[in-house]
């Protein structure tokens, strides 16, 4: 698997994709914190917990308010293991997917562990954040996937039943990969998505919304980039419940005024399935007055609140940047701090890699974050 070439960075360019990295990462985490209270809940069981018009702001979920789970748990694990991707360039070695199954095993560590072990060599500086180390309703294909260094693939996907959406929501970080070519892109995002979700469904799906983010983060209309998904998911085998379900959100734009009975016909199902998940995801985004109004229609209605709360705060994060999350939710968010470390990191990465670390150079500061391994 090989990249294309970054454009030379400008100084405008290089603000531009920063303000988009964060927005991406936060937005997500955001959209995560929001959903989590109502994780489970119908749509009359939301209502009469946070009154008729459902949640309007952060709620207590996990003993506080903004608390994020396993969403944006394994989202920055899939950052720190594109970074480490990139610094084992310099190495001869370059396979993504093994860069960043090893950085999911480092979060499984974090599902079992009681905090960091330090007699880790690989651990780097975020399997040693504490505030990572809770288990926040972890999908069982995530856990089961990543209990061994087995690499799923696609010829031999972990899971291969798994329908739901957590392959998907963990899968922004790789449309942040702006000098890559998109199906180089989705390539990627499916191969990491087959690890712990193996059926078609999931991994495309994954596939489609790190498309539909690459778009985004390079400037594009989310129009625009959703098309472009379809368009690149039609050569997959199996893509079509996907390609349905991206199309029914583009058609809804256009039909009733947006609210939950809307939301909720795009999920025939259970609202648990990775298309129909993103489907909700992209409608609210599409239709979104601004970010506060798009993921509260993301999250009030009876499939997968947190699922689609963060895949919505993704999309409107690569789309208007960090500068449109609402202050008062960003205020409250668990591990604000560290998403922002990784998400300046991760612009610093792909923007000043050669000038960090190289076969000739090396910051002895950045290779202790970020380990060759």
């Amino acid at each position: 698997m090989t990249a294309t070439a970054t454009a030379l960075w400008g100084r405008t360019e290089q603000q531009d994709f920063r303000s988009r990295v964060r927005g991406t990462l936060l937005g997500s985490a955001i959209g995560d914190a929001l959903g989590a209270p109502v994780a489970g809940l119908s749509l009359h069981g939301i209502r009469e917990t946070h009154g008729p018009e459902g949640l309007a702001g952060l709620a207590p979920a996990y003993g506080r308010r903004g608390a994020v789970t396993a969403s944006t748990q394994l989202t920055l694990f899939t950052v720190d293991g594109l970074i480490r991707a990139h610094v084992r360039r310099d190495t001869g070695a370059w396979h993504p997917p093994t860069d960043v199954h090893r950085a999911y095993r480092r979060w499984a560590a974090t599902q079992h562990d009681w905090g960091p072990d330090e007699r880790r060599e690989d651990n780097g500086w975020l399997a040693q954040e504490e505030w990572l180390y809770a288990r926040r309703g972890p999908a069982p294909a995530c856990m089961t996937g990543f209990a061994d260094d087995v690499l799923g693939t696609l010829d031999q996907p972990k899971n291969p039943t798994a329908r739901d959406a957590a392959a998907t929501t963990r899968s922004a970080p790789f449309g942040l990969l702006v000098g890559w070519d998109p199906a180089l892109v989705l390539q990627l995002a499916v191969e990491c998505a087959a690890q712990s979700h193996g059926r078609p469904t999931a991994y495309l799906s994954a596939g489609a919304f790190a498309v539909i983010v690459h778009g985004l983060t390079r400037g594009e209309p989310l129009h625009a980039s959703v098309q472009r998904a379809l368009s690149l998911l039609s050569t997959r085998p199996a893509h079509q419940p996907v390609t349905d379900a991206l199309q029914r959100a583009v058609t809804a734009v256009t039909g009733a005024a947006p609210g939950p009975n809307v939301v909720e016909s795009l999920s025939p199902g259970d609202g648990r399935d990775a298309e129909d998940t993103l489907a909700v995801a992209v409608y609210c985004a599409l239709v979104a007055e601004d970010v506060p109004h798009g993921l509260r229609l993301a999250v009030n209605h009876g499939g997968d609140s947190t699922a689609t709360g963060a895949l919505c705060g993704a999309l409107l994060g690569a789309l208007h940047g960090e500068t449109a999350l609402p202050p008062a939710w960003l205020a409250d968010l668990e591990g604000r701090a560290a998403i922002l470390e990784l998400a300046d990191d991760f612009a610093l990465e792909m923007t000043q890699g050669p000038a960090l670390h190289s076969p000739a150079i090396s910051a002895p500061g950045w290779l202790s974050r970020y380990p060759r391994g």
